[in-house]
C-alpha cells in the first residue's frame, strides 16, 4: 500500500532480562558483582547495540555511555532508518557527502527520533544469597525498519533465565486515500519471531491486546540444575538438606520474578 508522506508508525520492543545464582559468602557476591559488571560493561553493551543497529538496519548517529559505581552500566544510541545529511560536519562523511558513523555532541539537537537504550541492575540480598542480574533494554523505531529483527540475537547475547518481552507499535500512518494505517504488518504474538530451539528452552505465557496493538510475553527456563545457579560453590561442596533449601531458595526467586508477586513462605 502506497502512503502519504512517510511511515511515522512507532515500533517499541522492550526486554526485561534476568539472571538468577546463589552467591553464598559475602566475598562470593561481591565477586558476582564484579563479574556481572565487567561481563556487562558499557564497552560489551554498546558492540551488542551497534550489531542491533546492524540486523534491523538503522544508521547510528550517536552514543552515550556510562560506567555506574559501584555498580551497573547504560548505553543509549541514537539510531535513524535513512542516513543523515550533515553538512560542514568533518570526518564522518562517505563518498556522497552522507553521514556514516556516529555523529559528533555537536550535532546533537539534530538527531532522529528512533533510540536503543540498555540499563543494567546487579544486585545481591546481604542475608540470603540470592543475587540477580536484571538488563533492560529498548529497541524503538520509527518507519518500515523493525526492532523485531534483532529478537533472538539480544535473547542470544544474554542468555537469561526469566525474560520479559513488550512490543507496542503506536501512532498512525497515512494511505493515499487518506485512511489511517495503525499497524503495517501482522503479528498475534512475539513468540511467532522466537526461534524454534530457543522456544523450545523456555515456558512461556502470553497477554496480548490485540486492539491496542500490544504483545507480552514472558519466559523462564524449564530446565533447572542447581550447579548453573551457583557461583563461587559446586554443588558438591554442599550437604543435601542445604542444597534444598538453596534450591528451593532460588526456585522461589526465579518465580516471584516471573509472576511479579511475591509469594509466601510455606
Amino acid at each position: 500500500m502506497k502512503l502519504f508522506g512517510f511511515n511515522n508508525l512507532t515500533k517499541t520492543l522492550s526486554f526485561n532480562f534476568y539472571d538468577i545464582c546463589y552467591a553464598k559468602t559475602p566475598q562470593h557476591r561481591r565477586d558476582y558483582i564484579a563479574y556481572i559488571d565487567e561481563e556487562y560493561n558499557a564497552q560489551r553493551l554498546t558492540d551488542i547495540l551497534t550489531e542491533v543497529a546492524n540486523i534491523i538496519g538503522a544508521n547510528i548517529l550517536n552514543i552515550a555511555s556510562q560506567d555506574y559505581d559501584p555498580q551497573g552500566a547504560s548505553v543509549t544510541m541514537l539510531i535513524s532508518e535513512e542516513k543523515v545529511e550533515a553538512p560542514g560536519v568533518e570526518g564522518v562523511h562517505d563518498e556522497e557527502g552522507e553521514v556514516s558513523g556516529p555523529l559528533p555532541d555537536a550535532v546533537v539537537a539534530h538527531l532522529d527520533k528512533s533510540h536503543i537504550t540498555v540499563h543494567t541492575y546487579p544486585e545481591s540480598h546481604p542475608y540470603q544469597g540470592i543475587s540477580t542480574f536484571r538488563a533492560d533494554i529498548d529497541v524503538s523505531t520509527c518507519g518500515r525498519i523493525s526492532p523485531l529483527k534483532a529478537l533472538n540475537f539480544l535473547i542470544g547475547s544474554f542468555g537469561p533465565d526469566i525474560a520479559v518481552l513488550d512490543y507496542r507499535v503506536r501512532g498512525f500512518t497515512r494511505a493515499l486515500d487518506g485512511e489511517k494505517l495503525f499497524i503495517d504488518h501482522k503479528i498475534n504474538s512475539i513468540q511467532n519471531y522466537i526461534a524454534s530451539d530457543t522456544r523450545d528452552l523456555y515456558q512461556m505465557i502470553d497477554i496480548n491486546v490485540y486492539q491496542e496493538n500490544f504483545f507480552h510475553t514472558k519466559m523462564i527456563l524449564k530446565e533447572f540444575d542447581l550447579d548453573n545457579y551457583l557461583f563461587g560453590t559446586g554443588k558438591k561442596d554442599l550437604l543435601p538438606r542445604e542444597k534444598k533449601r538453596i534450591k528451593q531458595a532460588l526456585k522461589k526467586e526465579m518465580y516471584e520474578i516471573f509472576s511479579g508477586r511475591n509469594i509466601a513462605n510455606v
